[in-house]
């Protein structure tokens, strides 16, 4: 049943992500690096907040319900938020360094891993493809 969570909300937040990609192409013209800042800025408000309420106890959510949401719609949204909460989880609990490092790591090895995975199959074009 938590596969099929994550699949339904999965399915949920890409179509969520492609609506924004979406709007906001049609409003600038052409598609842009906004609609990304966007999507991971918004989730990972959306995240923060759930998380908030959670750890307050003003909201409660089943484990299944959770999985749905945190995984599934928000995953299928922006994996960013997740990066984000687990970075706050990290220095909330002290653990500043691994916090500092999860963001280096993950920053600078994301980049040099599109960079090198681009240069090693692109062939004629010069220019990377807007998803």
């Amino acid at each position: 049943m938590t596969w099929i969570a994550v699949a339904l909300g999965g399915a949920l937040g890409s179509i969520a992500r492609h609506a924004v990609n979406h709007t906001i192409a049609r409003l600038a013209g052409q598609p842009s690096a906004l609609s990304t800042a966007v999507v991971n800025i918004v989730g990972c408000a959306i995240i923060g907040a759930l998380a908030g309420m959670i750890a307050a106890g003003s909201l409660r959510m089943s484990p299944q319900l959770r999985v749905f949401v945190f995984v599934g719609v928000l995953g299928g949204f922006t994996t960013f938020s997740s990066f984000g909460l687990d970075t706050l989880t990290l220095a909330h609990n002290g653990r500043t360094m691994a916090a500092a490092t999860n963001v280096l790591a993950q920053v600078c090895l994301g980049l040099v891993a599109v960079f090198l995975s681009f240069s090693a199959f692109a062939s004629a074009g010069p220019h990377p493809v807007q998803p």
